[in-house]
């Protein structure tokens, strides 16, 4: 050995072998198809099997939260088609495979059109919650549409019979396999819808494979379902079987024969159900019975039943005191209504036609003599203010002035009042204005006072 060289652990082998298979993406996203052995479902979750072909198998291990979301229950002898990466454990220096995800084989595209219509039927509303109806409690008919040979149709009968003997089952047969197995099923569906004779649908078959049950993924039987008056309960396989017809159903049975159980009530049950109700009702019954006489024990023994007479004095008294104050009232209102009537009446005979003409004459007459002595008196005193105006009138007025000897002196065209010499010349006629006449004058000379 040279001096060069180096040993190795097995731990550090095996992480130089794990290193370097992480590190190839070919083996970071792996499809294997193979079929299930050794298969162990652990109780953390985690599955542990192997998987294997004719010529060669690798130990494989699905972690719990990759396998919850698997659509199918992996068993022994399942060949599936599962993609993960492969790398080594270094504990045990073995290399394993890790699955990620995993369906069966040989139906991974019928898994992608149900995922499709489910998505699409979804988006369109067909899956809400507020669009199922409720199926009813007690219903009188109940219609049956699947297989007329199956072991589904055995079990619905059996158990319907079981549980409620009385109620009316209508078988409508139909095909559940093959290519004209959604075409019958949804037009049984809507012939019963038709006939209206029914108050709940079950449809449904027994278990299979998932091309077994596909006539229950037709969008054909979705929409039927959905267009259905009738309350559908849909009873498709086994429990962990879904179909699109379980989610457009307004109810889901797990199964054929738990869909009967959901469609109408145990007969037993009631009548456990109505004798325990029965039970109840008799003892309140005589609860209220015993109840009822002891009052009535009560009231034989008091004074009102055995001396009635003491009872009714009393009420005899109160009457005639309640009397007494009835005519009291009625003879107060008696009084008080003659006297509010009599005052209507007089107000009333005011608002006659005649009273009020009469006092709008009063009035007029009144107002008329008012008037003319209003209008006299403002005569009188407009007449002793003329007077005294006609007397200050006459002591200004200029013909008092000339009588007096004075007068007026104008031009001769009397356009002028002449008031000074300056105004008349030599030789011009001037009118003399006398208080009973006037002169026509020739000025000859003239003179002023300063002169």
């Amino acid at each position: 050995m040279s001096d060069d060289a180096r040993i190795l652990s097995i731990k550090e082998v095996n992480r130089y072998i794990r290193m370097k298979m992480e590190g190839d993406p070919r083996l970071q996203d792996v499809w294997l198809r193979g079929e299930i052995s050794n298969f162990t479902h652990h109780s953390s979750g985690h599955m542990y099997f192997t998987l294997k072909d004719s010529d060669s198998r690798i130990r494989t291990i699905m972690f719990a939260s990759h396998n919850q979301k698997l659509a199918f229950r992996p068993k022994e002898g399942t060949k599936v088609i599962a993609r993960g990466n492969i790398t080594v454990y270094e504990r045990d220096g073995q290399y394993q495979f890790y699955a990620l995800h995993m369906q069966p084989d040989g139906i991974g595209s019928l898994f992608m059109a149900f995922e499709q219509l489910k998505e699409r039927l979804n988006a369109e509303g067909l899956f809400g919650q507020e669009r199922k109806r409720s199926i009813p409690r007690y219903p009188a008919a109940i219609g049956v549409i699947t297989s007329p040979t199956g072991a589904a149709v055995r079990d619905i009968l059996i158990t319907l019979r079981r549980r409620q003997p009385g109620v009316a089952v209508l078988l409508y047969p139909v095909l559940v396999q093959g290519t004209q197995a959604a075409g019958s099923i949804a037009q049984a569906i809507e012939a019963m819808n038709r006939s209206g004779e029914v108050d709940v649908l079950i449809v449904g078959r027994g278990g299979g494979s998932l091309e077994e049950l596909w006539a229950f993924n037709e969008e054909v039987v979705a929409r039927a379902i959905a267009a259905s008056t009738i309350p559908i309960i849909s009873a498709v396989g086994h429990e962990t079987d879904f179909t699109i017809s379980d989610f457009v159903a307004d109810l889901r049975a797990p199964t054929p024969t738990a869909a009967a159980e959901l469609a109408v009530a145990n007969r037993e049950e009631l009548r456990q159900h109505l004798t325990h109700v029965n039970r109840r009702l008799q003892s309140a019954m005589n609860r209220l019975l015993n109840q009822n006489q002891e009052r009535l024990l009560r009231a034989q023994q008091s004074a009102v039943f055995r001396k009635p007479e003491q009872l009714m004095m009393k009420h005899a008294d109160k009457v005639a005191r309640l009397q007494e104050q009835l005519t009291y009232r009625l003879q107060l209102i008696q009084g008080q209504s003659s006297q509010r009537w009599k005052e209507l009446r007089g107000r009333l005979r005011e608002q006659t036609p005649v009273h009020q003409v009469r006092a709008a004459r009063k009035r007029l007459d009144g107002n008329q003599h008012q008037l003319v002595q209003s209008m006299a008196a403002i005569t009188k005193q407009k007449r002793m203010e003329a007077a005294g105006m006609i007397r200050q009138l006459d002591a200004l007025s200029p013909l008092k002035i000339m009588s007096r000897g004075y007068s007026l002196v104008y031009d001769e065209q009397e356009a002028k009042l002449i008031r000074s010499i300056e105004e008349v010349q030599l030789g011009d006629v001037v009118r003399v204005k006398l208080s009973d006449g006037q002169l026509d004058c020739h000025v000859w000379s003239m003179k002023g006072e300063r002169e």
